[in-house]
């Protein structure tokens, strides 16, 4: 499918419903069979799908509606992570998670994210991004680490995230995206996530993304502060685009990739998803603009759409 010269996309996350967020704690609390909740998924992802047709989106995404939030649907299958006590309070919350071992790939795609890939491009005709947590942000969640450093468990668990992207390319996935929530609290390990990032994308030949944002817990920020930690380090990262957030903080962190010269495309969040206030076309005029780069014309954005930055 041709894409515009300036296509729209959503981040990867949408918005989940009340009924669903009532369902899936259910589930975390031990009320609801495994089967069930992945009905309830299936249903959630083809109302998202449609929701983004019907708004013209040109790149659309599964929601990440299978989530129980930006870490644990990923961290609690990767291998050598255990999980001692599985029940939350609500499926928002994060699992106490500990490494029993290193990470080792287990199998084509051994934290099953392919099939959920081919759930999502079974049900639209249009072109669909696939996003997942990068290894530095799951690797913040572990508490307990044992006798491995963090260096080690992160590289591990970026070799099975690089089997997985190998399974989710051969299904015909195009737009990866790896998502980093929480690199903006650890200002000073970018080095680190830019190494496991490349380990990541090794040997995958699709477009890759990379996305930073600065948390939405509670829909809140989690860290504030300017993009200027992601440089120099960034630039030596092997993805094709970076995709940020503006809507909340406004525009002034384009000097910043200016300044340290960005050479790939750049996705911008031009839709602020920490406010109720619902904008209009014309209350945000560059909504529903698309994303420009030098690394071609598909992109995605940090909130719900992508805007245009030169």
């Amino acid at each position: 499918m041709a894409l515009p010269l300036l296509p729209t996309t959503v981040v990867g996350s949408y918005p989940v419903p009340e009924w669903m967020e009532r369902l899936k704690t259910e589930y975390f609390r031990g009320k609801m069979s495994y089967g069930q909740l992945q009905e309830v998924h299936d249903m959630a992802v083809k109302a998202a799908l449609r929701d983004q047709e019907l708004a013209g989106i040109d790149i659309v995404s599964d929601g990440e509606l299978r989530r129980d939030n930006d870490i644990d649907y990923t961290l609690a299958r990767m291998p050598g992570i255990e999980i001692p006590e599985p029940v939350k309070d609500f499926y928002f919350d994060y699992y106490e998670a500990r490494a029993a071992a290193l990470p080792e790939v287990t199998g084509p795609s051994p934290l099953g994210l392919a099939a959920d890939y081919a759930f999502t491009s079974a049900q639209t005709k249009a072109p669909v991004k696939f996003s997942f947590t990068g290894p530095f942000s799951l690797s913040c969640r572990v508490h307990d680490r044992g006798r491995f450093s963090q260096r080690d468990l992160v590289m591990a668990m970026a070799r099975v995230l690089n089997a997985e992207a190998r399974a989710l390319a051969e299904l015909g996935a195009t737009l990866l995206q790896i998502d980093e929530p929480f690199l903006a609290g650890h200002t000073d390990q970018v080095a680190l996530a830019v190494d496991a990032i490349n380990a990541v994308t090794d040997g995958v030949d699709v477009t890759w993304a990379l996305h930073v944002c600065y948390g939405n817990r509670y829909a809140r920020p989690s860290w504030e502060g300017h993009y200027d930690f992601l440089f120099p380090d960034v630039l030596q990262a092997d993805v094709d685009q970076l995709v940020l957030e503006f809507a909340r903080k406004g525009d002034g962190d384009l000097t910043i990739i200016d300044k340290f010269g960005w050479p790939g495309a750049v996705g911008l969040g031009v839709v602020d998803v920490k406010s109720d206030e619902v904008e209009t076309p014309s209350s945000s005029p560059t909504a529903f603009a698309g994303l420009c780069g030098t690394s071609g014309p598909t992109g995605s954005s940090s909130t719900r759409t992508a805007g245009c930055a030169t």
